[in-house]
Formats: C-alpha cells, structure tokens, sequence
C-alpha cells in the first residue's frame, strides 16, 4: 500500500552503487505499470537505470525481483496500516483514514488509476505461481490481521458489541479494501469510491457478526 515514487529514467550501466530500496521502488513500478509478463528485462533495467548484470547481482533474475517487490510492498503496506489504526481516535475514524491512505495510492496525482500493486499483479500470477500465490495469501492475511487486531480493542473498549466477531469482521473490512482497489482501475471515481468505503465503515461499527442465536418464539 505504498504510493508510487516515479523517478527519471537513468541511463543503463551506473556504477554498483545504488539505493536498493529506490531500485526495488522503480522495479515495483514498472511491475505496476506492466504486470509481472509484461514487464521485460530491458525496462526493469530502464526503470532502475541498472544493467542487467547489475540487476542479477543485486536481486538475482526477473521473477526474484518481482517477489523481492512484493515482499517490500506487504512489509510497507502492514508499516502504514497499523501507523493508521493505532492512537486513540475512534474505530470509524481509524478505518477510514486506512481506506483514504489506499485510496491516495490507487489514484496516484497526474497519473491513470493504478489499483494496488499485490492484487493487480499477484492475483494473475497467482494461478500457475505457487511462490506468488503464497505472497498473495501472505499479504492478504497480514491485512486481515492488522485489521482484527484493532476490531479487537474496539470491542474490549465498548465500540463494538461484545457479541462483535473482530475476525468476521475484519475480512469484512479487507473485502472492502480489495473492492476499492478493483474499482479503482475499472474507472470509479474517487469520490464514489470513498463514499463506499464509509458506508462500510457504518454497516461495521453497527452490525454485530455471528450474534449468540437467540430462539424464535411461535405465534400463537
């Protein structure tokens, strides 16, 4: 959930020394932009201003880079999700600044709705890439579980009904990120999609999942 750091192309070729998380960064990129098998050889190396021996002794080859780009990602999003849920602000207001700092990411200023980068990327590669299916589960459970982890200490403050499932919940909260990050990139607008976000925002803080079962009484 990292925003996009677009930099100059650098010409192929530099010295050894690099930034490696600025290489990951403009690697990443160009994965966004491309997907991972649209994304060729030569424009990792345009993005990254590294040759491709370069590449391959800092990273190792393309599908290396790729997975090191979505490690980076998850790592980055979890960093920023839980910066968001913490502090003493109500649950309301905690969810929707994670849903606004998503949003600022899938629309980037001056530039085509992008969506995020492990869904839009992972989700195709997932079906015939075991390593990339396994980060894709990896991310999206890390998310379920920042997410949780707050739904918790909201019911033991009295936010949520004690009867409230954080669990339940918290897939709940993730669905509408993921619905977020799609409808991005199928051309919802910003706005809309923020008014979706706070109206899930509402149907969390005031439904309370899997309620005690309560027996129906008969007419009589």
């Amino acid at each position: 959930m990292r925003t996009s750091t677009k930099t100059e192309k650098r010409s192929r070729g530099r010295p050894r020394a690099y930034d490696p998380e600025q290489a990951l960064r403009d690697a990443r990129d160009a994965f966004w932009d491309g997907g991972y098998s649209g994304t060729s050889l030569d424009a990792l190396s345009d993005a990254t201003g590294m040759n491709r021996p370069s590449l391959y002794g800092a990273f190792g080859d393309k599908h290396a880079l790729y997975l090191y780009t979505l490690d980076r990602y998850i790592e980055l999003g979890r960093q920023e999700m839980e910066a968001a849920l913490e502090g003493d602000r109500p649950l309301a207001d905690a969810l929707l600044r994670v849903y606004d700092g998503a949003l600022a990411i899938y629309f980037p200023a001056s530039e085509t709705p992008r969506g995020c980068f492990l869904i839009g990327t992972a989700l195709v590669e997932s079906r015939e890439d075991a390593e990339v299916r396994d980060r894709l589960a990896a991310g999206l459970n890390t998310f379920d579980a920042a997410f949780e982890r707050r739904l918790e200490r909201a019911r033991a403050e009295g936010e949520l009904d004690e009867t409230a499932n954080p669990a339940l919940l918290a897939k709940v909260a993730s669905a509408i990120l993921h619905s977020l990050a799609l409808r991005s990139r199928a051309g919802d607008s910003r706005e809309s999609l923020r008014a979706t976000a706070k109206a899930g925002i509402a149907l969390i803080c005031g439904t309370q999942v899997e309620r005690r079962s309560q027996p129906v009484r008969k007419r009589r």
